[in-house]
């Protein structure tokens, strides 16, 4: 295949949540291996809710099969659709044959996906499904059916991403039901969309529940609350089990939208669950869990690439993958309150979440005067933008929600911006510094949309192992700035989502702001916390960073904003 000939992909993906989760590896493997092509994604609604922005698409069509799309005449439809968008290439990670079926009405000239379910006539590039013996988790399988496309390594860990939005609304539902932003929240994940099978019991939920509760209420100062989450039609298990826990819980079954939900699991700092896709969604956010296995297979479907706790009873007709139990659901009633909390007791103590701010009046609106003099010096994936690793075309660039407006409040009162960022995929050949160019270029135009030019951007194109003087934490970048801007560093700022950032700011004698916008946040702060580097600030996101620099800049009272 000539990968310069392809111009447009379909992307298939899987049917189910937990599916999508571990399919969203290759999904992101996809975009690096055609880095020009435009991607669309096509999916079922709460799929594409849950990939919703997912950096690797540019376009997501939803394949609603209960509706518009239903029988024989939506299928033909839906082909109509993808036939007027002109695809060069069908990626099938969905294995059913109405999957390629469709892809071949839609006359897709290149049809690639797994020789399973009777469709290997209707593939152009059929893939050799992997031996049952070969035990590939589901992550691998998704991951593996690339190879021939050119995808190679060990898969990477799911991830998955919400917004700085998505997470204030959720901490405003906590609020409500009287837990703070700075307890600690239990998740709680009782049921399963799939059967009743997958389904260990409530009573032994609860049970477990209260005594991690009491255990760590017992090991720090803080306040334990928990949030149980569930389908819809699942509102008298979670109510059930809530009658019983001894400490403020909320039921959040049948309450969520997919996005909401991705957001709880977030804030989440224990997750107990069966095998659903919720605990999926946990493992892609790193959240601590542990996960009751019964007729799945463990082998195959658990947490990817996360120190993930699993509680199973060996019983010989597991794994059965059946969705009702037909004898005495022994691969359950066997799983042990003991078992459960000694595997919870694991993750004790529990991490406090971040402080956030949440300012009680509107966010101070600075002068045009007010930050003159000030430099705020901003990392950039992660900070400025998702983190996918290695951003190796403006396609694959995609601008933090909010970013724009909060930059704009610093320019608007007088500071300078300036990036600062490690770009090492340089000096690995994974990118030429024309690719690099072209997204900076991305940058500026997006940033020019809110009225936000930089006043510097500085990178260091050097791989780790050249021990230069400009890769973060060293200064060299800052030097440069000082330099070249006469930049007060006593007056200066470092906002970004990682450990090194926060060295850097102590290096230069800045304040050092970190942002939860990345993906490893919390490790971030435990790091910096158990070496005690602790950051001046810790931030949810780009806005809440902005809040504070202008009530520390300006000395403004800023206790409300501390916790």
């Amino acid at each position: 295949m000539r990968k310069e000939g392809i111009r447009r992909i379909v992307v298939r993906g899987p049917n189910w949540l937990g599916d999508a989760v571990m399919c969203e590896p290759a999904l992101s493997r996809v975009r690096t291996l055609f880095p020009q092509a435009e991607i669309t994604l096509l999916v079922k609604p709460g799929i594409a809710d849950l990939l919703a922005q997912h950096p690797a698409v540019n376009r997501t069509l939803v394949y609603d099969d209960r509706g518009r799309h239903a029988g024989l005449v939506g299928k033909w439809s839906l082909a109509a659709v993808l036939r007027r968008h002109r695809f060069d290439l069908a990626i099938l990670f969905q294995n059913a044959f109405e999957a390629a079926l469709i892809s071949f009405l839609a006359g897709i000239p290149r049809r690639f996906g797994y020789a399973t379910d009777g469709r290997t006539l209707l593939l152009t590039d059929p893939v050799t499904v992997p031996p049952r013996a070969a035990q590939r988790h589901q992550v691998e399988y998704y991951w593996d059916l690339l190879k021939p496309l050119g995808g190679h390594g060990p898969a990477p860990a799911p991830r998955l991403y919400v917004t700085p939005d998505e997470s204030a609304l959720i901490a405003g539902r906590l609020a409500d039901a009287g837990i703070g932003p700075s307890d600690l929240v239990i998740g709680v994940n009782p049921g399963s969309t799939y059967g009743h099978a997958k389904r260990w019991l409530p009573d032994r939920y609860a049970e477990v529940v209260n005594r991690v509760v009491k255990e760590a209420q017992g090991q720090s100062d803080a306040r334990v609350g928990v949030a149980i989450l569930g389908a819809k039609g699942e509102e008298p298990l979670g109510k059930a089990i809530a009658d019983q826990i001894k400490t403020r819980t909320v039921v959040c079954s049948g309450q969520t939208t997919v996005r909401e939900l991705m957001a709880l699991v977030k804030r989440c700092q224990l997750f107990l669950t069966n095998d659903t896709g919720p605990m999926h969604v946990a493992a892609a956010f790193k959240v601590p869990l542990v996960a009751v296995f019964g007729p799945t297979d463990w082998q195959t479907t658990s947490p990817f690439g996360v120190d993930a706790k699993l509680v199973r009873q060996p019983v010989s007709c597991a794994p059965c993958l059946l969705r009702e139990c037909p004898i005495d659901h022994r691969c359950m009633t066997g799983v042990t309150v003991e078992q459960v909390h000694d595997a919870a007791v694991q993750h004790l103590p529990l991490v406090a979440p971040p402080p956030a701010v949440e300012p009680a009046s509107p966010s101070p609106s600075p002068s045009s005067t007010s930050l003159a003099g000030v430099t705020v010096f901003l990392d950039r994936d992660g900070t400025l933008n998702l983190d996918t690793g290695y951003v190796k075309s403006p396609d694959d660039f995609t601008v933090l929600p909010g970013v724009g407006a909060a930059l704009a409040r610093l320019k608007q009162a007088g500071a300078r911006l300036v990036v600062v960022t490690n770009q090492s995929g340089l000096g690995r050949g994974y990118f030429t510094s024309r690719d690099l160019e072209a997204i900076h270029s991305k940058l500026r135009l997006v940033l020019a949309e809110d009225g936000v030019t930089l006043d510097g951007l500085y990178f260091c194109p050097h791989h780790p192992d050249d021990h230069c003087n400009c890769r973060k934490p060293a200064r060299g970048m800052i030097d440069r700035a000082h330099a070249e801007l006469q930049v007060d560093l006593s007056r200066s700022y470092v906002i970004g989502d990682s450990v090194r950032d926060v060295e850097l700011a102590k290096q230069v004698g800045a304040q050092s702001l970190l942002v939860m916008t990345g993906p490893s946040g919390a490790e971030a702060l435990a790091d910096l916390t158990a070496r005690d580097l602790p950051p001046d600030y810790v931030a949810e996101g780009l806005s809440q960073a902005v809040d504070w620099i202008v009530a520390h800049a300006t000395h403004r009272p800023a206790a409300d904003l501390q916790r």
